[in-house]
């Protein structure tokens, strides 16, 4: 099992910067994928980005060019730098955690509140 613990949510005004971490423990030998999704309000969960075992990257189109998603293997921590942040971005971000062995197992945080205000 993997547990997720997320940090680094908060209130910024528009065009501020966050930086969102999120440290991995237990079983992440079984790591092929972290990443971040984020919930906003009255919306489903979309995918912000991810970064897969071989280093490949992928960001969503709204968030191309402002979001930088990086990951220090040693300490099992992902870290997700927004700049230039938007109203838009506002949202619950959910690290998560994938493994396609076992059975494409997927581990979620709790979530940490992101409110950019304008």
């Amino acid at each position: 099992q993997v547990q997720l613990v997320e940090s680094g949510g908060g209130l910024v005004q528009a065009g501020g910067s966050l930086r969102l971490s999120c440290e991995a423990s237990g079983s992440t030998s079984t790591f092929t994928a972290m990443g971040w999704y984020r919930q906003r309000p009255g919306s489903q969960r979309e995918l912000v980005a991810n970064i897969n075992s071989g280093g490949g990257i992928n960001y969503a189109d709204s968030v191309k060019g402002r979001f930088t998603i990086s990951r220090d293997n040693a300490k099992n921590t992902v870290y997700l730098q927004m700049n230039s942040l938007e109203s838009e971005d506002t949202a619950v971000y959910y690290c998560y955690f994938h493994s396609i062995v076992p059975a494409g197992s997927i581990y979620w945080g709790q979530g940490t509140q992101v409110t950019v205000s304008s």
